[in-house]
């Protein structure tokens, strides 16, 4: 006979997730930084780092940047960014 789980009575665990982000920026008309493409989520640390370094030796973009986080994605709640790689000009993370 099946029966339900029980209860433990504590909080079920958090699950966290590290979100890696690789992001580029290019100068507008007016000079300003603007995003060359929506942020990327990539699948491994090294792999941003790879990408950063190929990107800003392209030479393309004014800057490069690629970073990790923690996330709760079930709450929506972020941990402090911890920068990779970065390259050239970009903004001050908030």
């Amino acid at each position: 006979m099946w029966k339900p789980p029980t209860s433990t009575g504590q909080a079920p665990e958090r699950k966290l997730k590290t979100l890696v982000v690789l992001m580029a920026f290019v100068r507008d008309e007016e000079g300003e930084l603007r995003p060359a493409f929506e942020p990327r989520e990539v699948q491994s640390e090294d792999k941003a780092k790879m990408d950063a370094r190929r990107m800003a030796a392209l030479g393309t973009y004014a800057g490069v940047i690629t970073w990790s986080r923690s996330a709760d994605l079930v709450n929506g709640e972020f941990g402090e960014p911890v920068v990779l790689f970065q390259h050239g000009d970009v903004p001050e993370m908030e």
